[in-house]
């Protein structure tokens, strides 16, 4: 970490590669973490209705289980939880700053509008075949031009996002 208690992005990006090369040489699997949301919803309405999850094709190609992508994405938040801890950073907050000075101070148009934009991501994602660190980050590890390509593409399209809802503010 910086002396500002952030961490510095080369270090970050450093690690996250160390984590990607573990991944590949432990469970010979690039990062991922779409298809964990899936089989979260599988083990859910297993819990309801197993013999109904039993007879979808899909959850015969992809079990509903905990396996090491759903780790990965357990890690996912258990990681910026601890680094917003070590950075003093950490903060509860239902409406952030950037979107109440744009937005107001509803908590539930800031929830729907997540909502929403998680779902579109999660839909884009299934529709795609992977997710953003599926395609652009492991997609680039592997050399792929689909990768590259791709992760040009998110990172555009967020800022064209960002620049569509917050303007040009810093």
């Amino acid at each position: 970490m910086s002396d500002s208690g952030r961490w510095n992005p080369y270090v970050a990006g450093g690690l996250s590669g160390l984590v990607m090369v573990g991944s590949v040489a432990l469970s010979n699997a690039y990062f991922g973490a779409s298809t964990t949301f899936v089989r979260m919803a599988g083990m859910i309405e297993k819990a309801f209705a197993p013999e109904h999850v039993a007879g979808l094709a899909y959850f015969t190609k992809e079990a509903p289980i905990v396996d090491w992508q759903w780790m990965f994405v357990v890690g996912i938040l258990l990681g910026a939880f601890v680094a917003a801890m070590l950075s003093g950073t950490y903060r509860v907050q239902a409406v952030p700053d950037m979107w109440r000075e744009r937005f107001g101070m509803s908590a539930g148009l800031r929830g729907v509008a997540a909502f929403v934009g998680g779902f579109l991501a999660l839909f884009g994602a299934r529709l795609a075949g992977g997710c953003p660190s599926g395609h652009g980050l492991s997609g680039v590890a592997q050399l792929a031009g689909s990768g590259l390509v791709s992760l040009v593409c998110f990172f555009v399209g967020g800022l064209i996002v960002a620049r569509l809802l917050y303007g040009g503010r810093r």
